[in-house]
């Protein structure tokens, strides 16, 4: 499948869809909030910091006055919060039809989330498999929902520690951010298994952005030496694809007719690194189904969340 020339303009009518799209005060998560709402869509927006999200949300008003939009909090790093947006959607919505598993953190100095586990396992893939397992049954109530999981070609870099996931000896920050984008691609690729086995008509597919001009690579949770800091944020400004570009991806894995379960996208050019969407092929680690299953089951006891699959 190629994609060469797919831009937004495309995506029909989402009128009657609810969609929930996490990170979504900025880069990736916020033009993907902004387009689904100008084609419809009653957009959540799921973020951390509710000034960033509310701030967030009268900018996509004020660009399409009439885009249903709101915030949650969601803290991706706190199962308390997962749960309570759990609740809150559940409660306020009886379908979803798009869950847009988006936000994440990058390479950040050793630190744990507030239930124990490594900042970036913990934040990129716990948190995102806990929320997608407690909205299951709204997604399955949205008929043709799709979830796209949002990875990453880090993910080519990284291995499974099943015997230390939350890095408590020989911390290496790009190696654990691999790690969480490797299991961001096992989780969907075993969620979109598990959707086959019940012939559920949800789509799980996952996404990547190539280098695109995000926050990540400028956040101060980096903690980057002077110069090391500089370079990225050359590398930000001059190298990476605006975010409406690196958002595409996202788009076409979440509306474009044709999509499978089970799909990777992400850029066309430059081995995944820029461009338009088109299907994307992710490493061997990513696809050894013991790796997933281990994953999955070790994520249900970490989190507490049994999926009702």
């Amino acid at each position: 499948m190629r994609a060469k020339s797919w831009s937004s303009s495309e995506i029909v009518d989402q009128s009657g869809k609810v969609a929930v799209v996490t990170g979504a005060n900025s880069g990736l998560g916020f033009r993907v909030a902004l387009v689904l709402a100008g084609k419809g869509a009653r957009v959540v927006m799921a973020c951390r910091n509710r000034d960033n999200g509310e701030r967030a949300a009268i900018k996509i008003r004020r660009e399409y006055p009439k885009a249903v939009v709101e915030y949650m909090p969601l803290d991706l790093a706190d199962l308390s919060s997962v749960r309570a947006f759990g609740q809150a959607f559940n409660r306020q919505y009886d379908k979803l039809d798009i869950l847009i598993n988006n936000a994440g953190v990058m390479a950040l100095p050793y630190s744990l989330t507030k239930d124990g586990f490594e900042m970036q396992f913990g934040t990129n893939h716990l948190g995102h498999f806990a929320l997608t397992g407690l909205l299951l049954e709204r997604l399955i109530a949205g008929g043709a929902a799709r979830v796209v999981t949002v990875s990453s070609n880090a993910h080519k870099m990284g291995k499974m520690r099943f015997h230390d996931l939350h890095w408590s000896k020989g911390y290496r920050r790009w190696s654990a951010y691999g790690m969480s984008k490797l299991a961001n691609l096992l989780f969907c690729y075993e969620f979109a298994r598990k959707i086959s086995e019940k012939n559920l008509s949800i789509l799980s597919v996952a996404a990547h952005p190539g280098l695109a001009e995000t926050n990540l690579f400028i956040s101060p949770r980096m903690e980057n030496p002077r110069p090391i800091a500089f370079l990225y944020k050359l590398a930000n400004n001059y190298l990476a694809q605006d975010a409406s570009i690196g958002s595409l991806p996202l788009l076409y894995a979440a509306t474009a007719p044709g999509v499978g379960n089970g799909e990777y996208f992400g850029p066309a050019y430059l081995r995944g690194w820029r461009g338009p969407p088109k299907k994307a092929n992710s490493n061997r680690r990513s696809l050894r189904l013991k790796d997933a299953a281990q994953l999955w089951q070790v994520s249900e006891e970490l989190t507490g969340v049994k999926w009702a699959l």
